[in-house]
């Protein structure tokens, strides 16, 4: 975890937006190559700060009110010479009015490809990652690409050749092949920031300059922040390609809640998935035991002679913690939770899910749920969801937030 992050927002606490200076100090500290710059506080200041830093500079006016710079003609670019610069400050003094609180000296820097990188929260999904093709034309091009916070360098890597200006990233009109591992920390970075300092709502860095010699720079870049700081959010860690696989593709199948009565969940997943060809073992587990469809009933999923890979629950909420154990001790490491209650009902349900959620990883258990309508793999039959829909198997993965909107684009997919 970064180090002291927060106190460059504790003196602006009730500031929306950081100033471009304090925007690209914090992002610095995530990784993000920056450009160098320094502050000047009046014209003579300003000068003297270029002739040190060396011509041709960039002047911009500096504060948390100046959001677009350009619109507001305040920023000057290719200052060549002292007397430019002069120029430039008396009229970016003018045009800014009291909303000056300083003047940003950079040097000026050259490339054909610029590229832009941000963040910002879905009010629904959490932190989004954002990468495009950035610039003057990032609005009119829109050529982004979006993935879900936190993200891995083989995300960032992937977002990369997402967009439809990829090949930018490679050696263009003289220059050399982008530093791709300088966008990849970009991306990682902002990531990192989204987790770890939940008042920022928003990042936009545009541009992301490629200089000739593919180094990546960020120039500009805002940050806007909430006023009253939020809850800090929880994140679970990543789950792997190779433990969702196993998910979906099970040999065995445990439907723990299993029932006789037609219409219940307990008894519909299980006659559907069984109707569907699907090719492992079937258990059905009911603490009342007996005999379900001319199939035996178990007890306790201990009781089941075999492994089993999956667990499909339907129990009530209150009592899903209790498998736990269980399931722990006969070694089920997926669990389907179709079984509503949790979250979706309030802040006790909200407790009750983050309490099983805890116990479940505890147990290496991986959880795909609560409340959802269950899970389709045609490439082994595997038809475990609340309708009658097969599709054939293919190439398209399809993950719906509403089990409803899930099944309907299933059943699209047959048609």
């Amino acid at each position: 975890m970064k180090q002291n992050n927060h106190t460059i927002l504790e003196n602006i606490p009730e500031r929306i937006a950081l100033s471009e200076y304090d925007s690209k100090k914090l992002l610095k500290k995530y990784g993000v190559p920056v450009i160098s710059e320094t502050v000047a506080g009046d014209e003579a200041e300003a000068v003297a700060i270029a002739e040190t830093m060396g011509f041709p500079v960039v002047v911009k006016a500096v504060g948390s009110n100046i959001l677009h710079k350009t619109d507001r003609k305040l920023l000057q670019l290719n200052l060549t010479n002292a007397d430019a610069v002069r120029k430039a400050v008396r009229s970016i003094v003018h045009n800014a009015a009291d909303d000056l609180e300083g003047l940003l000296i950079q040097p000026y820097l050259t490339g054909k490809r610029e590229f832009i990188a941000g963040l910002f929260r879905d009010i629904q999904f959490g932190p989004v990652i954002v990468f495009g093709a950035g610039g003057i034309f990032a609005e009119v091009l829109a050529d982004v690409t979006f993935k879900l916070a936190p993200i891995r360098p083989a995300d960032a890597a992937e977002m990369m050749q997402a967009i439809k200006a990829h090949a930018l990233l490679d050696s263009f009109r003289g220059e050399n092949p982008v530093q791709k591992e300088q966008i990849i920390a970009t991306l990682v970075g902002l990531s990192e920031l989204a987790a770890e300092m939940p008042e920022i709502a928003e990042i936009d860095i545009n541009p992301l300059i490629v200089m000739p010699d593919g180094q990546v720079c960020a120039v500009d870049a805002l940050i806007l922040k909430h006023i009253n700081r939020p809850v800090e959010q929880k994140y679970l860690p990543p789950v792997s390609s190779e433990s969702i696989g196993r998910f979906f593709y099970p040999r065995s199948i445990a439907f723990v809640g299993a029932s006789s009565q037609i219409g219940k969940w307990g008894h519909m997943l299980f006659t559907i998935t069984a109707s569907g060809g699907f090719n492992g073992e079937i258990y059905l587990v009911n603490p009342k035991g007996g005999r379900i469809a001319e199939r035996m009933v178990f007890k306790s999923v201990i009781d089941i002679p075999g492994d089993v890979d999956l667990a499909v629950v339907t129990i009530p909420a209150a009592k899903v913690a209790d498998l736990i154990p269980e399931f722990k001790q006969k070694g089920i490491r997926n669990m389907l939770l179709i079984t509503s209650g949790f979250a979706e009902t309030g802040a006790e349900g909200k407790k009750t899910e983050e309490m099983l959620i805890q116990q479940a990883a505890a147990a290496g258990i991986l959880v795909v749920g609560p409340n959802t309508m269950g899970i389709c793999n045609p490439h082994i039959h595997l038809y475990c969801t609340g309708s009658h829909v097969r599709p054939l198997p293919g190439s398209t993965a399809v993950v719906a937030q509403s089990g409803n909107m899930g099944t309907q684009l299933l059943a699209f997919a047959e048609q």
